[in-house]
């Protein structure tokens, strides 16, 4: 039998767009009735790269249809396999997919659910690459 997913992070990348509310309070949803815990995680990847995470309850995604935005925020400016870093007087990219993924253990996150455009779902294919999870 494989490995039930009992813990879900959920992210927004790249820009806003309308619905997004509207996403996130349905995948809430249908994983709290299926008794699933549900995080979110801040500002795409940029929160899943600091773990600024945090947990989705039925009040936090009520009245969210009539808002717009995200309540989770987005980020286009963080991909986990080239993350800019100061160094010495300049910008360097890293890699920091291993950092991001003991993040995800230790938030004991069995799959990410991740929504956005092209470069989220690229970004979700390099997470892929390191094991994990993606929905």
């Amino acid at each position: 039998m494989p490995n039930q997913i009992k813990r879900i992070g959920m992210l927004t990348g790249g820009g806003d767009c309308p619905g997004l509310n509207a996403v996130i309070r349905a995948i809430t949803r249908a994983a709290l009735s299926g008794g699933m815990e549900v995080v979110g995680i801040e500002d795409g990847y940029l929160g899943l790269i600091q773990n600024r995470m945090r947990g989705l309850s039925w009040t936090d995604v009520s009245n969210l249809l009539t808002q717009g935005g995200t309540i989770l925020g987005a980020s286009n400016r963080a991909n986990p396999s080239a993350y800019l870093v100061p160094e010495n007087g300049t910008w360097v990219a890293k890699d920091v997919r291993d950092e991001v993924m003991r993040h995800v253990q230790k938030q004991r996150l069995d799959a990410l659910v991740v929504i956005g455009g092209d470069g989220t779902m690229a970004g979700a294919a390099q997470m892929m690459e390191r094991g994990c999870c993606i929905v």
